[in-house]
């Protein structure tokens, strides 16, 4: 097994808060995609995964539709822009922070108040590259024949880098520029998606004390009572 096997085991990778959270970054994702790519999935892969996501995270039909359909006009969708923020923790702890915002004087008024507010300070964009690797990450559901290590040698020159089963799933690890390519593979041989997304996984972490840990835990409960963020990545280790 491999560092993102490892690491997935031993950390919570990305952080996710409640349910109603869970579809309000689901929601954005969704309205930005919809603008990129329109509304229909058949021809939109990026909506087409992010509906399976969606309905794994059992987010309402309804809720799902009205998203697309707001975010299909042009009056009534917000205009949302991604922005990624990056900075470090209490004792050192590299943090980087995803948002969706439509007001990034706002947001970026706040990430940095919440750094300098509790012991961290906001760096420059790309200062945390040498960190952290961003991944695309795939679940599916196995075939009942499938053979993991003939599925990982087949997709290594789809830019796959890792192949396991956690639990009734398989997870499938490759280069973020690769998602797109790993889709289409998926997709053509029939395989059941069922959630895709991107994470950011550190080279290294870093032990702390238990009070230690308290005081970063706090800087990322602030980051996560934020609306206008979507994800919240570490090197603390757990």
């Amino acid at each position: 097994m491999g560092r993102a096997f490892e690491y997935r085991k031993a950390t919570k990778l990305k952080r996710w808060g409640n349910m109603a959270r869970t579809f309000t970054k689901l929601g954005k994702e969704i309205t930005i995609a919809v603008k990129s790519g329109g509304p229909d999935s058949d021809v939109n892969p990026r909506l087409r995964v992010l509906l399976k996501n969606a309905k794994a995270a059992a987010m309402p039909k309804d809720t799902i539709e009205r998203a697309i359909k707001k975010a299909s006009s042009k009056e009534e969708s917000a205009d949302y822009k991604e922005m990624i923020y990056e900075g470090y923790g209490p004792h050192g702890i590299a943090i980087v922070v995803e948002t969706a915002t439509d007001n990034p004087t706002r947001t970026v008024a706040n990430v940095r108040s919440y750094f300098n507010r509790n012991g961290g300070s906001l760096g420059t964009s790309g200062s945390l590259t040498f960190i952290f690797d961003r991944k695309c990450v795939f679940k599916i559901i196995p075939k009942p024949d499938i053979d993991l290590e003939e599925l990982e040698l087949e997709l290594i020159d789809f830019g796959v880098d890792e192949v396991f089963a956690e639990e009734n799933e398989v997870i499938i690890y490759g280069e973020f520029e690769s998602y797109n390519e790993i889709q289409k593979y998926l997709e053509e041989n029939n395989y059941e998606i069922v959630s895709a997304d991107f994470e950011r996984i550190p080279n290294d972490t870093k032990e702390l004390s238990a009070e230690q840990k308290e005081q970063v835990e706090k800087l990322l409960g602030k980051f996560e009572d934020d609306e206008d963020v979507q994800n919240v990545y570490h090197n603390m280790k757990e």
